[in-house]
């Protein structure tokens, strides 16, 4: 098909039951992020803001085309443009390049977004050739084993669990001061100069405040296994606390546990050599996730599916091979 009936433009509150039916003609019900298949809740979210769709249409109005932008932080003003599915009539027609650029025009303009980013996944580098094509991303991190391979039984792309790289644009710039873990630092240094926003950075503390509790909140995402642990303050009672919780998530037969901590605090270095203690390996940076930038780092608790991790550029390349390394460390 070619796209010359095809029209993009923001979600309308009619188009979505053709979202669902979209999905369900891709994915079967099997995509995670169940909004897609809810009309009455993905309409509630736009209009809350909580989610920026963006869809393709043919000139009969049909949606065979989307992805949005929707929070995906504790900073509310990061969103995440995801949740992309093509019709599979319209795999050719450069659907996909058609939301990329429409983007590009109109994010910038959209107030409260200071900070977009893609997670394409690594079953394929198609997704993560026309993100780079037709925008200015930076990517600054890699998900590993992050989408279970059920997801991807209708279109037949992936042998195992599915990576994802994370790649940002600033809207809205937001100078400060990183803390950097030392053992970490040639990364950072990397990953730093190609970000298109400004850091100053200063060591990381050699230990955790003497006083204050450490506070963290964890979300379980039960279809794709996975646990993201939010760490927002750090005592010295880190270790013993954030222990007590990866018992708790991992009884509830999580796969991946992920951990976020927060660049602008000095503990972040203590944090993660307890981290890297306990079987975490780096994931990479992700900018203005608390308002300052965070750092994540990961643990899989099968084997990792790296022969099916395929990335398009020598950035990306060069992020899997910092956190490939850095798993094979974790194993010793």
């Amino acid at each position: 098909m070619d796209n010359e009936e095809l029209t993009v433009g923001l979600f309308r509150p009619g188009d979505a039951e053709g979202v669902a039916k979209l999905f369900t003609e891709v994915y079967g019900d099997a995509y995670p992020a169940k909004i897609v298949y809810d009309p009455k809740g993905l309409v509630e979210a736009f209009e809350a803001r909580d989610q920026i769709p963006i869809v393709v249409r043919t000139a009969d109005g049909r949606v065979v085309g989307y992805s949005s932008l929707f929070r995906a932080a504790p900073n509310r003003s990061v969103y995440e443009k995801g949740n992309g599915a093509v019709s599979p009539a319209f795999r050719n027609a450069g659907v996909m390049g058609m939301i990329f650029k429409y983007v590009g025009k109109t994010v910038p303009g959209i107030e409260g977004v200071k900070v977009f980013f893609g997670e394409p996944v690594c079953n394929h580098v198609y997704i993560q050739k026309a993100a780079l094509a037709n925008l200015p991303f930076i990517e600054t991190a890699l998900e590993v084993d992050l989408m279970p391979a059920e997801a991807y039984v209708k279109e037949k792309s992936a042998s195992g669990r599915v990576a994802t790289i994370l790649m940002f644009i600033t809207v809205v710039g937001n100078p400060h001061l990183v803390h950097v873990p030392d053992v970490y630092a040639p990364w950072f240094e990397y990953i730093y100069a190609g970000l298109d926003d400004k850091r100053s950075f200063a060591p990381s503390a050699d230990d955790f405040p003497v006083s204050g509790q450490t506070r963290i909140d964890t979300q379980i995402y039960d279809f794709a296994r996975v646990a993201r642990t939010a760490v927002h303050d750090a005592g010295p009672d880190f270790a013993s606390v954030f222990a007590a919780e990866e018992r708790r998530v991992l009884g509830q037969d999580a796969d991946v546990v992920q951990v976020f901590l927060k660049l602008s605090q000095e503990w972040v270095g203590p944090a993660a050599d307890v981290l890297r203690r306990n079987g975490y390996f780096f994931g990479g940076i992700l900018p203005q996730w608390f308002g300052e930038d965070g750092f994540f780092m990961q643990k899989i608790i099968s084997r990792p599916n790296w022969e099916g991790i395929h990335v398009a550029s020598e950035r990306a390349q060069q992020i899997l091979e910092f956190v490939r390394s850095d798993w094979e460390r974790s194993r010793v």
